[in-house]
């Protein structure tokens, strides 16, 4: 049940230099990485944006939103999505985690905090919209290392069962991940 208060923002700006082709359209289980990560957003939020860079040429089935930036950096995306949300707390998934449950989009959410973030880091990640201009700062100095705003940040960590933050940054590793007990997935519809 998607919670009216809540903005899925799904990150399809990488480079995807180590995977070989762009991993937004990488299929697994029956869908494209894209597809699967917009619906599980979609349980939890009223709201979701796709960000990246429409200069790839990506054919997804929903919108992308531009990121605005030259740079491929998620930093660039958890803030376009903060300008473009409607509400005031975004949860943010890289395209890349195929794994990822609804219930742990909901664990971050109700975490409290400017930033809730699993224990590997900063993504997957529920940002407030009070943290932009800080965010913002660091995008136009070139400090793009989203690791290095949460420290500046009141950042709550959620332990989270570190299969279900997995991401696949080869095609192997890809496929290892759809090879995992179906039951690791069993919150997603």
């Amino acid at each position: 049940m998607a919670d009216h208060g809540l903005t899925g923002v799904l990150l399809v700006g990488g480079a995807s230099r180590r995977f070989g082709s762009p991993k937004a359209l990488a299929r697994f289980r029956g869908e494209t990485l894209a597809e699967r990560a917009w619906r599980v957003l979609g349980t939890v939020c009223d709201e979701r944006i796709a960000v990246g860079k429409p200069s790839d040429g990506l054919l997804l089935p929903f919108a992308l939103h531009d990121d605005g930036t030259q740079v491929r950096a998620p930093l660039a995306g958890v803030v376009a999505g903060l300008r473009a949300a409607r509400n005031e707390l975004g949860l943010f998934v890289p395209v890349d985690c195929p794994l990822l449950t609804s219930a742990v989009l909901l664990e971050l959410a109700q975490a409290g905090g400017e930033v809730a973030v699993p224990q590997t880091g900063p993504l997957p990640g529920a940002y407030r919209r009070s943290v932009l201009p800080q965010l913002e700062r660091r995008l136009a100095a070139g400090e793009l290392a989203l690791r290095g705003a949460l420290a500046e940040l009141d950042a709550r960590v959620v332990q989270v069962d570190p299969v279900l933050l997995s991401n696949a940054n080869t095609e192997q590793e890809l496929r290892l991940l759809e090879a995992a007990p179906e039951h690791v997935d069993r919150d997603v519809p």
